[in-house]
């Protein structure tokens, strides 16, 4: 008995860095390098599990609405299950948490590899889900938390590259590995570098030092939020072209008023609630989860709309996956780099306005020219750079507004509005793309889509603009370099 005890404790407890590395000044930079390892597996994921669509369709016999369920199923639990593992992160640890989602992601990637049915297939994303969801709700409060308060910035920068570059190899990595060694591999890809992500973390992020107090889980605020935010999705995925009725969009969508409705009632009441309502008033943290959802929206809408014109037009799809990459590489460039490029006395809310402001500026461009001209790699490039510019300086204003004992939560919360904002761009885009072509549209196709992007575009300048004015750099302590105390 005594034993097992031991185990539980062992597997309950954080891990401490070693002291030599602990008392180094730029240790925090390998705590941001290894949640970098989590944050490129989970856009590689994302962006080269739609390359197994026909080999899954052939082995299992299955239907394009049956096979969309792989990534469907994925998304509906980890954006339903990524506020609620925020808070018991919070609550528990956000390391342990953190290696925990690792582990099961790792492991899940391994039996979706394995999978002898698209059932089981569905299922085994559901499970990898989970492990996603450890792993994003509390990437961005471990960064948030390791750096120093002033360098915040740049290690959310060098996060959001990471991502980006994940994302930018997703289609010709996925390619690669369908056409020589199968789709089962497409998962397994995952393990090695899960592994790799599991051995670092162990040594290399910090301890947490403030967590929530425990107080338990509003449960039933949990399931309003599921069904919220799966009713939304499943509304959008409608949209987008899912086998249902289309009736159905508009009774989902209900649904998920009713439900978010509901979920807000339940906070204010709730003795555990998931999300301290008083987070949302504060005006950095509503502005900024606006700017996150439209500039996600923004970012992602293209990587629908580029395919579809380009080989609409008569291109190979390497041609379009080639000029597809301008994007996240323009933005994984800017993310990374711009801090040696913009002056450093400049604060969030003006980086985060210049970003919004060239993104929109570019698609005014897009929207006034053929996006079919040799001009669509260039303009592809300078939009990536400027939602590079905007993405960290808009999540450090979030961020830095959120106490540390709820980081998680707070990461949670803005990566849920990062997902919606994806589920947004790909739907809304994919519905312009079907108004414009039916000729429900003033516009043709592809410029339909431009317009509800540079929409979008307008909306994450708004954000960036009624921002407030105070900033990190501001506020950040004269004690030492951080003003914190030192995580172990």
């Amino acid at each position: 008995m005594s034993t097992v005890s031991g185990l539980l404790d062992v597997l309950s407890r954080e891990r401490p860095r070693p002291a030599r590395l602990r008392e180094w000044p730029h240790a925090w930079w390998l705590a941001v390098v290894t949640v970098c390892f989590g944050a490129f597996m989970g856009q590689l994921d994302a962006s080269i599990v739609t390359l197994t669509y026909r080999p899954l369709r052939l082995e299992f016999h299955a239907s394009l609405a049956g096979v969309q369920w792989v990534s469907l199923s994925y998304l509906l639990a980890l954006t339903a299950l990524l506020i609620p593992v925020g808070r018991l992160s919070d609550i528990h640890g956000r390391k342990l948490s953190y290696l925990y989602g690792f582990v099961v992601f790792t492991v899940m990637s391994g039996v979706c590899g394995l999978a002898p049915s698209l059932g089981v297939l569905i299922g085994a994303r559901v499970a990898q889900a989970i492990g996603a969801a450890l792993l994003q709700a509390n990437s961005i409060a471990l960064v948030a938390t390791s750096a120093p308060a002033h360098r915040m910035r740049t290690a959310l920068g060098v996060q959001a590259g990471a991502q980006a570059i994940g994302l930018a190899l997703g289609p010709t990595v996925g390619g690669l590995l369908v056409s020589s060694v199968g789709w089962r591999w497409v998962f397994d890809i995952n393990i090695p570098v899960g592994i790799l992500g599991v051995l670092a973390g162990i040594y290399l992020l910090p301890r947490t030092q403030r967590r929530a107090p425990t107080v338990g889980l509003d449960r039933f605020g949990l399931l309003l939020l599921a069904t919220a935010t799966t009713s939304l999705l499943l509304a959008i995925s409608v949209v987008s072209g899912l086998s249902l009725p289309t009736w159905a969009a508009a009774v989902l969508l209900g649904v998920a008023v009713v439900a978010a409705m509901g979920f807000v009632l339940r906070q204010l009441h709730a003795a555990a609630p998931l999300i301290q309502l008083s987070l949302l008033r504060n005006r950095a943290v509503s502005t900024g989860l606006v700017g996150a959802l439209c500039g996600y929206l923004t970012l992602f809408g293209p990587l629908v709309l580029v395919p579809v014109v380009l080989t609409d037009d008569g291109a190979s799809d390497l041609y379009a996956g080639l000029v597809l990459t301008a994007l996240p590489a323009g933005f994984a460039l800017a993310a990374v780099g711009v801090e040696r490029v913009l002056p450093h006395s400049w604060t969030d809310r003006i980086r985060a306005i210049l970003g919004a402001s060239a993104s929109l500026a570019v698609l005014l461009v897009m929207l006034a020219m053929s996006p079919t001209t040799g001009m669509l790699l260039t303009t592809l490039a300078l939009l990536g750079v400027a939602l590079g510019i905007f993405t960290p300086a808009n999540n450090t204003l979030v961020m830095s507004a959120i106490p540390a004992q709820s980081a998680a939560t707070g990461g949670g919360l803005l990566n849920m509005t990062r997902g919606l904002g994806t589920a947004l761009g790909v739907a809304l885009v994919t519905l312009a793309i079907t108004l414009g072509d039916g000729g429900h549209s003033f516009l043709d196709a592809p410029n339909t889509a431009i317009f509800v992007l540079t929409v979008a575009a307008v909306l994450t300048l708004l954000s960036a603009l009624l921002a407030p004015c105070r900033d990190t750099a501001e506020r950040s302590s004269p004690k030492g370099e951080d003003g914190r105390i030192r995580p172990s």
